[in-house]
């Protein structure tokens, strides 16, 4: 696979054998950052950021609601354009990167599959809560038989300890998944935490089958996730342009691009070219900065999925509640993504306290 780690390298003197650096980017600014923009690229704009991620050199580019194919909806929200379109933008944009798309089963069906092929995708990332993995079978088999690059996505990783996260990812990799990523939905995970999932899936899986990080960055730390990964051996990274992505973001691209080129690592993005897409291209169509507030650093304190940030912050305005409140209880009761009626349900009983 382009950019992968599958080979190894001598470092010389007593170092022994190390893992090669090198790893493949997956930028997933049109589709992370979707929930950041309340879902409402054009298709316009999917051509525009897609053609400079493109001429920059990034391998791998994201496209769809959100909440993954078949995501517009009164649940997750609904998208200002329909993203086949979008797809189809991002196609007709690009000459050399690889589109990506997203399915959460029961969100999307294996047939959006077949249809997001069509349109030009050839990567399917399939989506579950890290302990759900089982109902990813269907999914992934069939992104196997048509063809597509299959990867696996456990979301909300800190919710479960590194071992059955492990046993979780062995599932995916039995439904055909070529490579499983830890998802830390939340920004919640330190960097302690990012290694001791990554070695029980590296320890778990079957050589050949990758592992991926995804990394938002409620609590300043995507980066340095990002870099603990690395260190651990996964294979490939996910990143949004300029950070944009639900809560405080993700790990900004051009960061990450600049950081691993620092420390020696190949991503075959050029570091010049991936800044002026963000500073040029991303930045202007940012519906607000990515930034780290009491909101979004609430996300990751109380380990709540990102993406619930616009949907507390317009509860609270509704209810005349603190967003804080609403997402620190949402932490307490363990809220997943996929309950998102609960955010109205506990602004409401704040509201009543007062």
């Amino acid at each position: 696979m382009n950019g992968s780690v599958g080979e190894t390298r001598h470092s010389g003197g007593d170092h022994g054998v190390v893992p090669a650096r090198r790893f493949r980017l997956t930028d997933s600014t049109m589709r992370d950052g979707s929930h950041a923009v309340a879902h409402r690229f054009t298709p316009e704009q999917v051509a525009a950021v897609a053609a400079g991620l493109d001429a920059a050199g990034v391998p791998v580019i994201e496209i769809s609601h959100g909440d993954g194919l078949g995501g517009s909806s009164f649940q997750y929200g609904f998208s200002a354009h329909d993203e086949r379109s979008l797809i189809r933008a991002a196609a007709g944009a690009v000459k050399r990167a690889r589109l990506a798309v997203l399915l959460l089963p029961g969100i999307g069906v294996a047939e959006d599959l077949k249809v997001a092929q069509d349109l030009g995708a050839s990567v399917a990332r399939i989506a579950t809560h890290c302990t759900e993995a089982d109902i990813s079978a269907e999914h992934l088999e069939t992104a196997r038989k048509i063809g597509m690059e299959t990867v696996g996505f456990l979301m909300m990783a800190h919710m479960t300890p590194p071992a059955e996260l492990a046993r979780q990812a062995v599932l995916m990799e039995s439904y055909g998944a070529g490579c499983v990523y830890v998802v830390d939905s939340a920004g919640h995970m330190t960097m302690g935490d990012v290694r001791d999932r990554v070695r029980a899936l590296k320890d778990a899986l079957k050589p050949g089958t990758q592992v991926g990080i995804h990394a938002h960055n409620n609590l300043s730390l995507a980066v340095a996730n990002s870099l603990a990964a690395l260190e651990e051996g996964v294979e490939q990274v996910d990143a949004c342009t300029r950070g944009l992505g639900a809560g405080a973001g993700n790990t900004p691209t051009e960061v990450m691009v600049a950081v691993a080129e620092r420390l020696g690592y190949e991503t075959g993005i050029d570091p010049l070219a991936i800044m002026d897409v963000a500073e040029d291209v991303v930045a202007p169509i940012m519906a607000r900065p990515q930034m780290i507030d009491r909101a979004t650093l609430s996300l990751g304190y109380a380990g709540v999925y990102s993406s619930f940030l616009l949907h507390a912050e317009r509860a609270a305005a509704r209810f005349g509640v603190d967003a804080r409140s609403i997402l620190l209880e949402l932490g307490r009761r363990r809220i997943v993504g996929g309950q998102e009626d609960m955010i109205v349900d506990v602004a409401l009983e704040l509201s009543r306290r007062t």
